[in-house]
């Protein structure tokens, strides 16, 4: 059953179909609207009939195991052990304009939980947004986030005194005129998590052209 906070949420993020969030120079679509059904389980092949002749066989149902949910719950803070990375989690939405705020960029700026998608461990894309670099040039908070590999946790903690552990999927590098929105912004049957940050940096232009895309699944 969708509960209301999902539907407000979804409203939010068709909202911002349009919209463009701006980290350190560079931009990317803010969320499409999600869709309006998760994805379905394919229901299991039907028997065979047997012959006449012969006794009726029977086929055991496979079921799917259920994929971990947590309640909802705002977040406090992440950590990324792997990389060391950590900081108090900032909630931000949409500017007037239907464009979506972001992290301060100086440096030791946190990240931020864009509030318009579901808290990290519920049912759906959790986005967390965070520069890779600072204004004075050094290091953003997600600076590190190609250094992530298979195994690796993403340690989110929550208003309620829970940690939602999420383990790295895997990394994709995008153009910013081609983001998929509806990949990385659509419903998933489990609790997944985004990390988002820039890209395909242009000496030349002193922009960033791409966007780097982390996709992680809660493991408890």
């Amino acid at each position: 059953m969708i509960s209301s906070s999902g539907n407000r949420r979804r409203s939010r993020l068709a909202a911002a179909a349009a919209a463009f969030f701006l980290l350190s120079g560079c931009a990317a679509e803010a969320p499409a609207k999600m869709l309006e059904n998760p994805p379905t389980r394919s229901a299991p092949p039907s028997a065979t009939p047997a012959p006449a002749t012969t006794a009726p066989q029977v086929q055991t149902p496979t079921t799917a195991p259920e994929l971990p949910v947590l309640p909802e719950s705002r977040p406090d803070s992440f950590r990324i052990p792997s990389t060391g990375a950590t900081s108090d989690l900032l909630s931000l939405g949409l500017r007037d304009n239907g464009s979506l705020e972001v992290p301060p960029d100086g440096p030791g700026a946190p990240a931020s939980w864009y509030n318009g998608s579901p808290t990290p461990g519920e049912r759906g894309p959790a986005v967390l947004l965070g520069h890779v670099n600072a204004t004075d040039g050094g290091p953003g908070i997600f600076a590190e986030l190609r250094k992530l590999k298979a195994g690796d946790t993403i340690e989110v903690t929550r208003e309620d005194g829970t940690k939602a552990v999420f383990t790295f999927d895997r990394g994709e590098q995008y153009a910013k005129d081609a983001f998929p929105t509806e990949k990385v912004y659509g419903n998933t049957e489990g609790a997944e998590l985004r990390l988002i940050t820039c890209d395909g940096f242009d000496p030349e232009t002193g922009e960033f052209d791409d966007n780097y895309v982390v996709y992680a699944k809660l493991v408890g």
